[in-house]
């Protein structure tokens, strides 16, 4: 793992902490991600494989193209009716609005995360595995 891959994760593990993401280590095991878990540590600290004797344990992640209807409906109540989600980008489709403040995109981003959306592109790296309804830990 380079040091962007692992600093990417990083963020994004620590953003997603609050909200009880699943992790599964290299021997199978999935858990919930908690802030004493020695993985940030060794990730922060010490040079890190995905695979292997020190492999990461890697985060359960939803595409974006995985949003139901009435989640798209949650993310238009935080921007803005005239907004959609398609191929990863928000797209507005009322002209009268043009701009996000700082606090729907916050807002915005929270809501990814507590929803387990990938919004890093983190899956297509190679980082996090995709939530599937085989392999849904948050059933």
């Amino acid at each position: 793992m380079n040091k962007e891959d692992k600093e990417l994760l990083l963020k994004d593990l620590c953003a997603r902490l609050p909200y009880g993401v699943m992790v599964q280590d290299e021997l199978g095991r999935i858990n919930k991600l908690v802030i004493g878990n020695a993985d940030l540590v060794r990730l922060y600290y010490n040079d890190f494989s995905i695979y292997g004797e020190n492999a990461l344990s890697l985060p359960f992640l939803r595409p974006l193209s995985s949003m139901t209807e009435e989640e798209l409906h949650e993310v238009q109540e935080i921007l803005g009716k005239g907004v959609e989600i398609r191929e990863g980008f928000i797209l507005s489709i009322d002209s009268s609005i043009n701009s996000f403040s700082y606090l729907e995109l916050i807002a915005l981003f929270e809501w990814f995360n507590a929803h387990h959306f990938d919004y890093r592109g983190l899956i297509e790296k190679g980082l996090a595995f995709k939530v599937t309804a085989e392999n849904n830990p948050y059933k």
